[in-house]
């Protein structure tokens, strides 16, 4: 229990108000820097002493009994995030970067008039105050510092929004700072992403894999189909692409005997922005030389599994809305053109006649760009399964000409061996038995140009340097690419933009 009483909630300040409030607060500004008797310090200071953080306190004497003084003196630093400032003994609640809270007690006795007199019309809410003085449990039962000596680290010149009130999306995602000071769960957020990428790199050590760097600026750009965004050298005088995948250059050092390698980097893809989708992005890719994609399947799940695990202590994650969803156990695999035929109420195999897909799309009410054989296999997927599948499941074996970087299936004709990882309605990620035949890529690559000419944005180029690279051998490979803010949305629950700590908006 805190020595804070309970308030009816204000009312979101004006932007006048909030005008007058700055005002104020930059004449308080002007008053700590007239007023310094030391250049390093007054509203802005160099540094302060700091002994212990404020979750160090926690750690050390959370447990006092109430009413009782340690004898230990420290140095805290933090937020001021509520403030009552009453007669002899005022109290403030001090907030950690990590959202740790300290109560401070600013009495008459301890500090004398004049620094009590200052505390009431200096500090503001928002203020980053240093604070020296006895750990203590109040008579509340509260930790807190009951303070000898006090300064402002860093005055803040705006209010904070009112701390009882949501953040609506749109302030979250604008003025993300903000939203890591006011709401716990934008923090967790940050720290959780962090000990997801950390898990991630932590399995592929184990499996023996090797991190490396690719670059983003390319020039030709591949790897995946989609528009890229593009760019100019003016050192090189020539156009140039921010990267839509590293596929290209790590299979280059597969060729150079690099055989387990991935990359956690940025992808950037000139297209749509919603919910699952965001222009920068970033990725993981991983290629494993003597795998498949069977085998890069079983990694995938593993990274996955282990993330959960560490973030979250339990296959088992609960979502933002409270759903509990099951990462563990073996996931299905089912194959694309069979779940599709068992849906649609008909048989669809690679030698569908296109006429027919065409008419079943039709009375579906679907709209299929470019409209091609294997694109409408992939939307009457869409149409017909994607919905109803809830637990974690690889969808095996995709159309041929939409996966020019794939090579054939083992066993069925017309089809070639790519899954993806859908997660309650959404792709997680894309594995691949590596194409490595670069008489086939080159065929697949000019199939590419043509479609390009013919007016889709996101086809590939002719790449002769990859293609150069593959005619010096490389094993057959397993790929997989997976998208780390996709990850924390299979964690969380949460959509694109939350596990986004910076999200592009316009």
């Amino acid at each position: 229990m805190t020595e804070h009483r309970t308030v009816e909630t204000p009312d979101e300040p004006t932007a006048d108000e909030i005008s007058q409030q700055k005002q104020v607060r930059l004449e308080k500004r002007e008053r700590l820097i007239a007023e310094a008797s030391d250049p390093g310090k007054g509203a802005y200071p160099v540094s302060v002493p700091v002994t212990h953080t404020i979750p160090d306190v926690r750690a050390n004497w959370g447990d006092i009994e109430t009413d009782t003084a340690t004898g230990v003196t420290v140095g805290v630093a933090g937020r001021i995030v509520h403030v009552r400032n009453t007669g002899k003994l005022c109290f403030a609640s001090l907030q950690s970067g990590d959202g740790t809270r300290l109560q401070a007690m600013v009495s008459l006795a301890s500090v004398g008039e004049e620094s009590l007199a200052e505390w009431k019309v200096l500090v503001d809410l928002g203020d980053h105050v240093f604070v020296s003085g006895e750990v203590i449990s109040s008579r509340r039962g509260e930790l807190s510092i009951m303070v000898e000596s006090w300064q402002i680290a860093s005055k803040a010149v705006l209010p904070l929004p009112n701390l009882h009130n949501e953040l609506n999306e749109e302030t979250r995602v604008r003025s993300r700072y903000l939203d890591l000071i006011v709401r716990e769960q934008a923090r967790k957020n940050v720290v959780m992403r962090a000990q997801a990428v950390a898990s991630l790199r932590r399995t592929f050590d184990d499996d023996g894999f090797i991190e490396i760097e690719t670059p983003m600026l390319q020039v030709m750009h591949g790897g995946a189909s989609a528009r890229p965004f593009v760019t100019h050298s003016n050192a090189f005088d020539t156009e140039l692409f921010l990267r839509i995948a590293p596929e290209l250059y790590l299979k280059r050092a597969v060729v150079g005997g690099i055989d387990h390698v991935f990359e956690i980097n940025r992808n950037f893809r000139n297209e749509g922005a919603d919910s699952t989708h965001s222009p920068e992005f970033a990725m993981l890719e991983a290629y494993q030389a003597y795998g498949d994609y069977n085998s890069i399947a079983d990694l995938t799940q593993k990274l996955i599994q282990n993330s959960a695990m560490d973030v979250a202590g339990s296959h088992v994650v609960t979502w933002a809305d409270g759903v509990e969803y099951d990462l563990g156990g073996d996931w299905d695999r089912i194959s694309m053109f069979e779940s599709l035929s068992d849906a649609a109420g008909r048989t669809i195999t690679p030698e569908t006649p296109l006429a027919e897909l065409k008419q079943l799309a039709d009375a579906s009410g679907l709209e299929v760009p470019h409209p091609i054989h294997g694109k409408y296999v992939e939307e009457l997927w869409e149409h017909f399964v994607k919905g109803g599948l809830e637990r974690p499941t690889f969808v095996m074996d995709f159309p041929v000409d939409t996966s020019p970087l794939v090579r054939h299936h083992r066993s069925i004709p017309g089809v070639v061996e790519k899954w993806d990882l859908y997660v309650r309605g959404f792709e997680l990620a894309t594995g691949y038995s590596e194409l490595v035949d670069p008489v086939i890529q080159r065929e697949r690559f000019v199939e590419q140009a043509k479609l390009a000419a013919g007016g889709d944005l996101e086809a590939m180029q002719l790449d002769e340097e990859f293609l150069r690279a593959l005619e010096f051998g490389m094993p057959p490979s397993g790929g997989m690419g997976m998208g780390i803010d996709r990850l924390l949305m299979a964690l969380t629950g949460l959509g694109i933009r939350e596990t986004i700590l910076f999200p592009l908006v316009k």
